[in-house]
């Protein structure tokens, strides 16, 4: 991809906020009624930016009627979860239901499978502990090392480096939540005829920061294509309530709390936002690293960390593989 010389600024991700609703709702009307032939949409809600703006433009697209809600807390949920995803619920007037999944995440040995992966490196952790997974700074390495912070019940922290074999089997096991839920989603989706919302927005959609066939599953995904920056314009604009706007964003998948750069990103959202849109369009690291007030050396590390994820999430984009592509039939033909 040929460089693009020049200054690049927030500004460049700016939206006409009322022109993308209406452009995204009407993508929401098509898909679902006219090519998924669903009534609705079912959205799983977080009490997150992402959740709560695709619920809002599914109940712009098609009325609130036609939109359901589907909270899932589990043992390890944040409060906070749970009472953002019904203030949202609530303002936008939608029906919702709501589905514990803790049992279910027993029932597999979710809890117990990671609290193994993290006796392999800390002997001593126990279900009274709590606990999370973090990456190294890309400052303080050339490369991504995992940690597991761990927490006593009498609430001395200390972090410890995971070996490949504790990640692997600390990520399976929590990816145990992701795909419970969505399966969650789907049983809604069977019993109302609707169709499942996806919630990715472009740095977890491009980099890969989804479980495969957990939510990276879904019908249609209304905001893949949007920047993390432009998601909190349109919620602006759509009335998402400013608790749930000021929120940080959290993955909520572990029992302390933890934000997505800690996990996943290399630097808050704002920031990342411009160094994806700098690397997808060529432009310079020197041009980036002056419009954030970082060094050259701080985005070319970036920009490796992303070329790195996109290696990643090409398995978790990828549909299953097939001997021979079947030809659609045609209706009457």
């Amino acid at each position: 991809m040929e460089e693009k010389r020049g200054k690049v600024s927030p500004d460049h991700l700016r939206l006409d906020a009322s022109a993308e609703v209406a452009r995204i709702t009407s993508f929401i009307r098509d898909k679902v009624i006219t090519t998924l032939r669903r009534k609705g949409v079912v959205v799983g809600l977080s009490g997150g930016i992402d959740s709560s703006t695709v619920a809002a433009l599914a109940v712009r697209a098609l009325g609130a009627d036609r939109v359901i809600g589907l909270f899932m807390p589990e043992s390890d949920s944040s409060d906070d979860s749970l009472r953002l995803g019904h203030l949202l619920a609530e303002k936008l007037g939608i029906r919702t239901f709501t589905e514990d999944i803790s049992d279910i995440l027993r029932g597999a040995a979710c809890y117990r499978r990671r609290d193994e992966a993290i006796r392999t490196v800390v002997p001593e952790y126990h279900s009274g502990y709590k606990s999370k997974l973090v990456l190294s700074s890309l400052d303080s390495s050339e490369f991504r090392i995992s940690y597991v912070v761990v927490q006593s019940p009498e609430g001395e922290q200390r972090k410890v480096r995971l070996t490949a074999e504790a990640f692997l089997a600390l990520v399976a096991a929590t990816n145990f939540k992701q795909r419970t839920r969505k399966m969650m989603e789907y049983y809604y989706a069977d019993r109302f005829l609707y169709a499942v919302a996806g919630t990715p927005n472009r740095l977890e959609y491009d980099l890969g920061f989804f479980v495969k066939n957990g939510d990276g599953s879904a019908d249609i995904k209304p905001i893949a294509h949007l920047y993390k920056s432009q998601v909190y314009q349109l919620a602006s604009y759509l009335g998402v309530p400013g608790e749930i706007i000021d929120r940080p964003p959290t993955t909520d998948t572990y029992s302390l709390p933890q934000s997505q750069e800690e996990f996943y990103f290399s630097l808050p959202y704002d920031q990342m936002d411009l160094c994806l849109y700098g690397k997808t369009n060529g432009v310079p690291p020197a041009d980036v690293a002056e419009a954030l007030g970082m060094s050259e050396a701080q985005v070319e590390r970036v920009y490796r960390d992303i070329d790195a994820k996109r290696a990643v999430a090409r398995y978790l984009h990828m549909e299953p593989l097939l001997i021979e592509r079947l030809q659609e039939t045609v209706a009457g033909g």
